[in-house]
């Protein structure tokens, strides 16, 4: 069911202990009318209809009466605090050390015994006597801490002292430990997700007010200087400059920012002033989205998580109906069958059979996969693209920055039509100038190497980027192109192509073509491992799709091992290329690339995969 992210509201869920009891939760808030609330346990959030916060806060004193709802921006931190963390060690230790004197003592006096097992008993297992009580008398009998009690007590009845502490001491280590396993997980996504902006500078007439961005309203002008993150959508309507856009896209490579060009939230201004007037509201834009998208990984659960938690609901009541059976139809029907052994049994069978390491141990095990990726630079943004990354049959590849360094250096020039290499460098570098690509980058750097002081950039007097194709410069009074070979086509001049691997940069000068720079890109150091690697853990096909020239992705692919390539694409082409492989194919296919134009295949992938030199933060 889709909702419109405006009409709930984020609380947290305060005191909240395992993923059943939040399935629970969740489960008597859909029944009692509310469809809408989501709960994240990675989190420990709830979202709801603004206007059901009472209702719901009922509901949760019902259900679980230990946790609290508080709203989002009143919580405090959600991770376990250290002194919290203290004392718990503290009580594990006690209650470990009176179970072992329990073990290694020879008591004489029975009263004694009690006293030191009840002791470490009620120190670690008050926690879930308290809950049982609670839950049965609002009505709640069948669930862990009830199957958990009446075992244990059962226990403690007929003299098994030891299994009784021996249940709660285990069952405390291991919500001490989830604990921590949840709590490492979510600070480690916080602190990846370290992108919200913390103030916008909003423009009212001839001042400019630091404000914090949740109140600039539609409409407004907000000014971002150079290295300030531009903190809303919008579009900008004076000033010009490059936008590092590595947060939100991974491309290292900053983009220009013009006049009437739209920029998004999140990424990072570089080089002049720009007036932005603002397009969406904070709660829309590019980056709390994504921030949300992130936070709320937990919440999209997998196919594995949503059956485990269905199957808790009657899971326990079979237990119970099973073990009451084992404790009294056995010694009714067995010639010499004793109550006492068949109800110990029984209790054992309680025991063994409580849900909550099984409710518990599924959705952790992916919370743990969430946190670990995210603390190695990765962020999974949902258990369900985690289950889908075992199902895994193919993997497609961008090369340039994805497979290759990205990193390039000019290995030939030639010159054509009576220009010599120093003309088509020099040409080539006046067209590049205003680029902050990397191989125009390395274009640049070769004419410096040459004995040049710098790139006479006065001499420029008009400079436009044609996607997907080159530039195209006004030098003087003459018009340079400097691109691919569709751009030399798309003009219709005539051109030799180049033979070799690598990419070329075609220069024509006047509709003349003038020559080509060769520039190579040297594949990464663990690209190979990466891609035996995928072969090894089952992938059958692994596919890479390049704009770059066949005679490069042939040498790459080779290189590599990589079992179909495309080359000369373009970003649409890329997702044509996609569609056609996800019908040949069958299975799951993830897309792995780094650069904003791979941004619409990442999309269309069943599982997209975002990478960056300088690191994909979102």
């Amino acid at each position: 069911m889709s909702v419109n992210p405006k009409e709930c509201e984020i609380y947290i869920l305060k005191d909240l202990d395992c993923s059943s009891c939040a399935a629970k939760i969740e489960r008597a808030v859909h029944e009692k009318g509310i469809p809408e609330a989501r709960i994240n346990f990675l989190t420990k959030s709830i979202s709801i209809p603004a206007d059901q916060e009472k209702k719901v806060r009922e509901i949760i004193d019902v259900v679980e009466p230990g946790v609290e709802l508080v709203a989002a921006h009143e919580a405090a931190d959600t991770k376990l605090e250290l002194s919290e963390m203290k004392i718990q060690i503290a009580v594990l230790a006690i209650a470990i050390s009176l179970f072992i004197l329990g073990m290694a003592a020879d008591f004489q006096v029975v009263w004694l015994e009690y006293a030191v097992f009840l002791s470490a008993y009620f120190l670690v297992g008050h926690g879930v006597l308290m809950k049982a009580g609670q839950n049965i008398l609002r009505g709640f009998v069948f669930d862990e801490n009830f199957l958990m009690t009446i075992s244990t007590v059962g226990a403690i009845l007929i003299r098994q002292l030891p299994e009784a502490v021996g249940v709660m001491l285990f069952f405390y280590i291991g919500e001490f430990f989830q604990d921590l396993a949840v709590n490492r997980s979510r600070r480690s996504i916080k602190e990846l997700m370290d992108i919200r902006p913390d103030y916008a500078n909003l423009q009212r007439g001839e001042e400019t007010k630091v404000v914090s961005p949740e109140i600039v309203a539609v409409g407004d002008i907000i000014v971002v200087r150079p290295g300030e993150m531009i903190p809303l959508d919008g579009t900008v309507i004076k000033g010009s400059s490059f936008i590092n856009t590595a947060a939100l896209t991974g491309e290292s490579v900053p983009r220009k920012g013009e006049l009437d060009d739209e920029v998004l939230a999140g990424t990072v201004n570089m080089t002049g002033v720009l007036d932005i007037k603002v397009t969406k509201p904070f709660q829309e834009s590019s980056v709390s989205k994504i921030l949300d998208l992130v936070e709320n990984a937990g919440s999209r659960k997998a196919p594995t998580e949503q059956f485990i938690t269905k199957f808790s609901r009657y899971y326990t009541p079979v237990v119970v109906f099973l073990a009451l059976m084992l404790a009294f139809v056995p010694p009714l029907v067995i010639p010499g069958a004793m109550f006492q052994d068949w109800i110990y049994r029984a209790l054992i069978l309680l025991v063994i059979s409580c849900p909550c390491a099984l409710v518990v141990s599924i959705p952790l095990g992916y919370f743990g996969g969430i946190g670990a990726a995210s603390r190695n630079g990765i962020l999974v943004k949902g258990a369900n693209f985690l289950e889908a990354l075992t199902n895994l049959k193919t993997v497609i590849f961008d090369k340039t920055g994805t497979l290759t360094e990205g990193i390039f250096e000019v290995s030939q020039v030639e010159g054509y039509n009576g220009f010599s290499q120093e003309e088509v460098l020099h040409f080539a570098a006046l067209a590049e100038h205003h680029s902050n690509h990397p191989i125009a980058k390395s274009i640049t750097n070769k004419y410096l190497q040459w004995g040049h002081e710098n790139v006479p950039g006065d001499l420029i007097m008009d400079y436009q980027e044609i996607s997907g194709h080159g530039v195209r410069a006004v030098v003087g009074d003459r018009i340079v192109l400097a691109g691919n070979s569709r751009l030399l086509d798309r003009e219709g001049i005539e051109h030799q192509l180049y033979g070799g691997s690598g990419t070329v940069v075609y220069t024509a000068v006047d509709g003349i073509f003038a020559g080509y720079i060769s520039i190579s890109d040297e594949i990464k150091g663990d690209s190979l491992a990466a891609v035996e690697g995928l072969k090894k853990a089952g992938v059958e096909k692994i596919v890479m799709l390049t704009g770059d020239n066949k005679t490069t992705a042939e040498d790459v692919a080779q290189k590599l091992g990589i079992d179909q390539y495309h080359a000369n694409l373009l970003p649409e082409d890329k997702v044509e290329k996609t569609e056609e492989l996800m019908e040949s194919l069958g299975g799951h296919l993830a897309f792995v690339g780094d650069g904003i134009n791979d941004a619409p295949v990442i999309m269309r992938a069943d599982v997209g995969v975002a990478m960056g030199g300088v690191g994909s933060d979102a």
